[in-house]
């Protein structure tokens, strides 16, 4: 996936321009942004603000941590009963 030239601040940052009444098209001409990602940007990040957004991407990475964690012991896990069950 490609990454974004801009970050979460900046992309708050341009959230709130847009609330504040700075046009809309004004502010995606001014940034080389399309419609398409702005509005993306505003279901994603809309009303949050910077702390809110690093939080979240904290516990975007802790999820996706403890997945990892949950998939290796069950792959263990079921491996371990096929064992068990070979024996018996």
């Amino acid at each position: 996936m490609r990454k974004s030239k801009f970050n979460e601040t900046q992309i708050v940052a341009m959230l709130k321009d847009a609330e504040s009444g700075i046009p809309v098209a004004d502010l995606l001409r001014e940034h080389g942004v399309s419609k398409a990602t702005f509005f993306k940007w505003r279901s994603k990040y809309g009303g949050a603000t910077v702390s809110d957004v690093k939080r979240l991407r904290e516990l975007e990475a802790e999820n996706a941590k403890l997945k990892r964690m949950y998939a290796d012991l069950a792959l263990e896990n079921a491996a371990i009963k096929d064992v068990l069950n070979r024996k018996l």
